[in-house]
């Protein structure tokens, strides 16, 4: 294959990695990422996601920019407060690279609507902040036998894993149920340090890059865990749990299911 002149310029510093080349950066050219969530992780992840040269980037969330977002959602601009994040992140993406096809989603995600939404991409981002849509995500990736990279922060700290079904354990392996209502604060209760979502948001957008490229070890199996205070970084190895209620032997969950909404 010809590449041009810019292409070869735009992408060098990854065409010159021996994991990737010029072949790589076409796969990467390629693949359909879906980021759910365009607010503190999903602001890194499309950002990287969009200078990588990711084909094609869908991203969803239904919400406005809030003066609040701008300590740490990146994507998101001063004038932008009022505007659809969708909309905001989209002209971001393009910015940075015009040659991508964006596909903005201003919607809440739901049981109605998931699997539409997810079947036309390779790998799914989940950059949502509660846990009724972070469940529904894994069952609908997980039914649909989509790649699925996690991520989730509070207050100085922050987790990444990788989901890639059948191969490994699923985010109900490790929490097989929500947690009750109010038993957990969500940011605007417990806080939030900006930067924490732009490490765990960069991780996402690793593990995407590496799932495409099929190159290194994964997260797939392994829970990272960020402690920024004492700036730890731990893994714990997570195992399928024969009696997860999606993946296991005996799956109690088989169609997917609206939680009650809880930060």
């Amino acid at each position: 294959m010809t590449y041009s002149e810019d292409w070869i310029e735009r992408y060098s510093r990854h065409i010159i990695l021996s994991e990737v080349g010029g072949d790589g950066q076409q796969k990467i050219g390629n693949a359909k990422v879906l980021v759910l969530g365009a607010g503190g992780l999903g602001s890194p992840v499309a950002l990287y996601l969009a200078a990588a040269g990711v084909g094609t980037i869908g991203i969803a969330d239904n919400d406005v920019v809030d003066l609040s977002n701008l300590q740490r959602q990146v994507l998101h601009h001063t004038p932008d407060i009022g505007r659809p994040k969708v909309e905001s992140a989209a002209e971001k993406m393009r910015l940075i690279n015009p040659d991508l096809d964006i596909k903005p989603y201003q919607q809440m995600v739901d049981s109605s609507n998931i699997m539409d939404m997810i079947k036309e991409y390779d790998i799914v981002v989940d950059g949502t902040d509660n846990f009724p849509t972070r469940f529904l995500v894994n069952d609908a990736c997980y039914f649909a036998k989509k790649p699925l990279v996690h991520g989730a922060i509070l207050r100085f700290d922050g987790q990444a894993f990788t989901i890639v079904p059948d191969e490994g354990p699923c985010y109900r392996c490790i929490f097989p149920e929500p947690p009750p209502a109010g038993s957990v604060p969500n940011c605007s209760q417990a806080g939030i340090l900006g930067s924490v979502a732009g490490i765990i948001g960069t991780v996402q957008a690793t593990e995407v890059l590496k799932l495409i490229l099929g190159k290194g070890k994964t997260l797939t199996g392994r829970l990272l865990v960020v402690d920024t205070l004492d700036m730890s970084f731990r893994q714990t190895k997570i195992r399928k749990d024969p009696a997860c209620p999606i993946c296991g032997e005996n799956p109690t969950v088989t169609e997917l299911v609206d939680y009650e909404w809880v930060c």
